[in-house]
C-alpha cells in the first residue's frame, strides 16, 4: 500500500473535523450540481449523476441539501455555475501531481494552485504532461475489520481487481465503469461498503525515503488539499510508515 493512501486517511483524521465536515459537504455538492448541468437531472439516463448521488449519500449530506443543488443546477434556482479543470503538475523529488478541482472562477483557481506549488517547491505542468501516469478506475472502501482472505475471495467473485489497506480500511478497485454494478454485488453479498468513488491511481510509485523530503511533499498535498476549489489531488508517491508516523503538518 502506498504511502499517499495512508496520507489521505491521516489528513482527514488530523484536521479539525467541523471544518472537514463543511468542506467535505460543498465539494459532493458541487460534485451533483456539475453532473446535472453537463448530463441533466435525471440519473437514470445520467451514470455521473448517479456516482454524485451515492458519494452525496455516503457522504451523509441531507437530502433536502442535494435536491436544492439540482434544482440549482437544473435552472429551478439561482445558483452559481461551476466548471470541471484538472490541473498537472510535479512536486519535490519529481512527484507527479493532478488535482481536479470544480470552480466558478477559473482565473482564480489558476492562481491560487500555481501560487502552492511555487511556495511548496513544487511547479505546475502542461496539460497531458502528468495525466498519463494515472489510470482511472473505481475504489470501494469497506470496514478494515472484515476477514481479509473471506473478503478477497468475494472481491474476485464479484469482479474486483484488487484488494489493499488503507491503515485502517480495506480499498477495492474495480474498473471505472464496473464500480456501481460491483459495489451492488457486494452489498448483495453481504459487505457492508462505506464509500465508493471514481480515482486516479499512479501506474508506478517513487519512493521518498529522506523525511525532509517527504514533509516538504506532505505540505504540498495538503495545501493543495485545502483549496476549496480542489475536489481531489493525486500523487505517485510512496513514503515509508514510519516517516509518515512522524508528520504533523
Amino acid at each position: 500500500m502506498s504511502g499517499h493512501s495512508k496520507w489521505a486517511t491521516t489528513k482527514h483524521r488530523k484536521g479539525a473535523q467541523d471544518r472537514a465536515r463543511a468542506k467535505l459537504f460543498a465539494k459532493l455538492i458541487r460534485q451533483v450540481e456539475v453532473a446535472v448541468r453537463e448530463g441533466g437531472a435525471d440519473a437514470n439516463s445520467n451514470a455521473a449523476l448517479r456516482t454524485a448521488f451515492q458519494k452525496a449519500r455516503d457522504g451523509s449530506v441531507p437530502i433536502d441539501t442535494i435536491d436544492r443543488a439540482v434544482k440549482r443546477a437544473s435552472g429551478d434556482v439561482d445558483g452559481v455555475r461551476y466548471e470541471s479543470i484538472t490541473y498537472e503538475g510535479y512536486g519535490p523529488n519529481g512527484i507527479a501531481i493532478l488535482a481536479e478541482s470544480l470552480t466558478d472562477n477559473r482565473n482564480r483557481t489558476s492562481a491560487e494552485i500555481r501560487a502552492v506549488f511555487s511556495k511548496n517547491g513544487g511547479a505546475i505542468a502542461e496539460p497531458g504532461a502528468v495525466a498519463w501516469q494515472f489510470d482511472r478506475k473505481g475504489s470501494i472502501e469497506v470496514p478494515g475489520s472484515l476477514d481479509e482472505d473471506t473478503l478477497l475471495e468475494t472481491v474476485m467473485e464479484v469482479g474486483g481487481e484488487n484488494l489493499t489497506s488503507n491503515g485502517e480500511n480495506f480499498l477495492i478497485t474495480t474498473e471505472a465503469a464496473e464500480t456501481a454494478i460491483v459495489r451492488e454485488a457486494l452489498e448483495a453479498a453481504g459487505v457492508k461498503v462505506l464509500s465508493s468513488d471514481l480515482v486516479m491511481i499512479p501506474q508506478n510509485f517513487i519512493e521518498i525515503n529522506d523525511e525532509a523530503d517527504a514533509k516538504k511533499i506532505l505540505r504540498l498535498m495538503e495545501a493543495i488539499d485545502d483549496l476549496d476549489d480542489v475536489q481531489n489531488v493525486y500523487a505517485n508517491f510512496d513514503i515509508p510508515d514510519a516517516i509518515l508516523a512522524t508528520y504533523e503538518g
